[in-house]
């Protein structure tokens, strides 16, 4: 190997079934210039990646720009085809495992784990360049082929699982939308104790009413479009909205009270499904600019309404289809529109148009 022409990494040798792989941390400012993708238009069969999806990289590099003092990205994971060389600090021991790699300047990298990453990394170096001299671990393949790369790909992906929504929500302590509805759902008398922290779906044996994704993506709903002094005015704001909501529904209260099951109140009624707390997040947002006492004489119409799953005269084509419970943009806004005329609210004329094709039988489901 000619020295003149060749990176040096300080790593550390590993041995995965039976052959040598290597840890370095790399400057993020090497990252964009010596780690490479696979050429987008070949077919997939002669790929080692899968195509990069442009639309997460801008928010993974926000991440980054936006949180300069306390960003985590997990390594990156690397093929090198090409000479590669390690020299170890000595020869037995731990030093036998410690040393520098070094890797031929005509060597191709491939990214097996960490494609996005990398763009995103090149997108926020442009705007923060001072970011370049921080670093990022990397771990090293000698290549073995385009199957081998593949098969490395299929490999690392085979038992990786997002995480669910509620946990992202949970763990979350610097978006401040998470913040507020942790908050709602400890603050509140409607959430206590009835609400799912981890997981975004629940199972027919579950305790709970409500999962946190489900009250978060309604949260949002009732604040969208409005300012906020502080991400308290915008807790109390919700709390007292669903406090105001749970006071005319009763069958929330009872599953707290232990009178009813979680269980049969989301096999019985609508009332606790996403998308019916979707729609009341929509209308909390419109009924929002309206008097605390208009506010409360208006909800207390919800009263009248028969939640129950078997009043399909009510419910289906809106939050149902089939008697199932259908969750889409349009059932969302289907079942907003009875949620806003059942209170006296006026619906937009977007809402008067969709609910017209509705009443015609043309709602598209």
């Amino acid at each position: 190997m000619d020295t003149s022409f060749e990176y040096v990494f300080p790593a550390i040798r590993g041995i995965q079934a039976g052959r040598e792989y290597y840890v370095s941390m790399c400057p993020l400012r090497l990252i964009p210039k010596i780690f490479l993708f696979d050429e987008e238009e070949l077919v997939p069969e002669l790929r080692a990646q899968r195509i990069l999806n442009h639309a997460r990289v801008p928010e993974m590099a926000s991440y980054l720009i936006e949180n300069k003092k306390d960003y985590v990205f997990s390594s990156i994971t690397a093929s090198v085809n090409g000479l590669v060389k390690f020299e170890p600090m000595g020869e037995k021991g731990e030093a036998s495992r410690v040393g520098s790699l070094k890797i031929d300047m005509n060597s191709q990298f491939i990214i097996n784990d960490g494609q996005h990453r990398r763009a995103a990394i090149e997108i926020a170096l442009k705007t923060r360049p001072e970011l370049g001299d921080e670093t990022i671990s990397v771990v090293f393949f000698v290549d073995r082929g385009l199957e081998r790369c593949q098969q490395m790909f299929a490999d690392l992906n085979r038992y990786a699982i997002r995480t669910s929504p509620s946990i992202g929500i949970l763990y979350d302590h610097r978006d401040e939308r998470a913040i507020m509805s942790k908050a709602v759902v400890t603050q509140s008398k409607a959430f206590k104790d009835i609400v799912e922290m981890e997981k975004s779906s629940l199972s027919p044996r579950s305790r709970k009413l409500f999962t946190l994704s489900a009250i978060h993506s309604a949260n949002i709903a009732i604040i969208s479009g409005q300012e906020y002094e502080n991400t308290e005015e915008a807790i109390n704001l919700c709390c007292s909205y669903w406090n105001e909501v749970y006071r005319h529904i009763p069958e929330w209260s009872q599953v707290q009270e232990g009178n009813l099951t979680s269980g049969e109140v989301r096999q019985t009624y609508v009332h606790s499904h996403s998308i019916v707390l979707q729609a009341l997040g929509n209308l909390g947002r419109a009924i929002t600019e309206l008097s605390k006492s208009q506010q409360q004489e208006q909800l207390k119409l919800l009263k009248e309404l028969n939640w129950k799953r078997s009043n399909s005269d009510t419910w289906e084509g809106r939050c149902m289809l089939g008697g199932r419970i259908q969750k889409s943009s349009s059932n969302v806004a289907l079942t907003t529109n009875l949620l806003k005329q059942q209170i006296g609210l006026p619906l937009t004329p977007e809402e008067e148009r969709l609910e017209d094709a509705f009443n015609r039988g043309d709602n598209g489901q």
